[in-house]
C-alpha cells in the first residue's frame, strides 16, 4: 500500500525520499525523488516522516533501530506512522520522538490496495490537532474520509476497533452464504438480495462476490488481519475486556493459515466456514440420505 500512497505525493509535486527495507521499486523515479538506502537517509532534513510497514517491532526498527529515523531527524519534523500497531506502543513511541523535540501522528488507514491505489482511503489520526492541521493537506492526497479521533494512540485504537468490526462482518457473511448455499439456494441471488436490505455492508457487496467467484487475490491478506486480530485481543487483556466472538475471527483466520491461505485475501475466512459445514458454497448438494 506505501507505494501508491507514496505516488500520490510526488504526483502533487512534493519532494520525497523514498526508503524500503525491500529496495525501493522501480519506476517511481519520476518527479522530485530521491531513492534513499536507509530510514535515516531518507528522514534527513524533512519536514513529514510518513513509515508505513507491517507491524509494531517494524515501526520501532524503523524509527528506533540502526540507520533509523532518529538518527537524522531534526526537532520540529513530524512523524506520521500509518502503520496499523499497537495503541499502547503507538504513545510510547510518541513520548520518545518527543524527548528529542519530534511530533508525532499515528495514522492507520482502511480501505486496502485499492483504496490506497484510488486516493480514497479512510484515514483514522491520533495527536495533537495543530500537528493533524499541519500534515492534513497530506492526508487529502491520500484519502477522503480524514478524522482526527483523539490523542497519541487514538488512531490505532479507531483502527484495531475498524478491524474488529470488518472480521466479524466477513464471519458474518461466510456463515450466511455457506447456509444459503447448504440449503439448496443460489448464494449469487441471495447476496443479490440482500444488498437491498438491512444486512447490506460493504463486506457483503465486496467479499460476499469474491466469495462466491472464489476470487481470492489478495486485497488484503489474512496474515496482516491476523496480526491486527491480535493486537485487538492483547490490548483488550491489558485492559481486562473480553471480546469472544474476535477470537472466533482470529482462530478462523488461523485455521486459514493452517491450510496454506495465510496470503489470501481475508475474505477466505469463508473456506474455514466451508470446512466445517463440509460445502463449499455454489458446489451441488448431495443427497447420501437414500444410500
Amino acid at each position: 500500500m506505501g507505494r501508491p500512497m507514496a505516488e500520490h505525493l510526488i504526483k502533487a509535486g512534493h519532494r520525497v525520499r523514498l526508503a524500503s527495507r525491500s529496495g525501493v521499486p522501480s519506476g517511481m523515479g519520476d518527479g522530485d525523488v530521491v531513492k534513499c538506502a536507509s530510514a535515516a537517509e531518507a528522514a534527513m532534513d524533512a519536514e513529514v516522516i510518513i513509515t508505513m510497514v507491517p507491524d509494531t517491532p517494524d515501526v520501532e526498527a524503523v524509527l528506533f533501530g540502526p540507520a533509523g529515523v532518529m538518527e537524522t531527524a531534526k526537532p520540529g519534523s513530524i512523524v506520521v506512522d500509518m502503520s496499523s500497531i499497537s495503541p499502547l506502543a503507538s504513545k510510547q513511541f510518541a513520548a520518545r520522538l518527543g524527548e528529542r523535540g519530534i511530533g508525532c501522528l499515528d495514522a492507520p488507514v482502511s480501505g486496502g490496495e485499492v483504496g490506497a491505489k484510488a486516493a480514497s482511503l479512510t484515514i483514522m489520526v491520533g495527536g495533537p490537532a495543530e500537528l493533524f492541521e499541519r500534515v492534513k493537506p497530506l492526508f487529502a492526497l491520500m484519502g477522503r474520509n480524514i478524522n482526527l479521533v483523539g490523542e497519541h494512540g487514538a488512531g490505532q485504537t479507531t483502527k484495531v476497533a475498524n478491524q474488529i468490526i470488518v472480521a466479524l462482518t466477513i464471519e458474518a457473511v461466510s456463515e450466511a452464504l455457506v447456509f444459503a448455499s447448504r440449503a439448496g439456494a443460489d448464494p449469487a441471488r441471495v447476496r443479490e438480495a440482500l444488498l437491498g436490505g438491512f444486512a447490506n455492508s460493504r463486506v457483503l457487496e465486496v467479499h460476499g462476490e469474491r466469495m462466491i467467484k472464489r476470487n481470492f487475490t489478495p486485497g488484503f491478506r489474512v496474515e496482516l488481519h491476523q496480526k491486527d486480530l491480535n493486537l485487538a485481543l492483547e490490548n483488550a487483556r491489558l485492559l481486562g475486556v473480553s471480546l469472544p466472538a474476535t477470537a472466533l475471527a482470529r482462530s478462523l483466520f488461523s485455521a486459514c493459515e493452517s491450510h496454506g491461505g495465510g496470503r489470501d485475501d481475508h475474505s477466505s475466512m469463508v473456506r474455514a466456514i466451508e470446512l466445517l459445514a463440509n460445502h463449499e458454497i455454489g458446489r451441488p448438494i448431495v443427497d447420501n440420505t437414500n444410500t
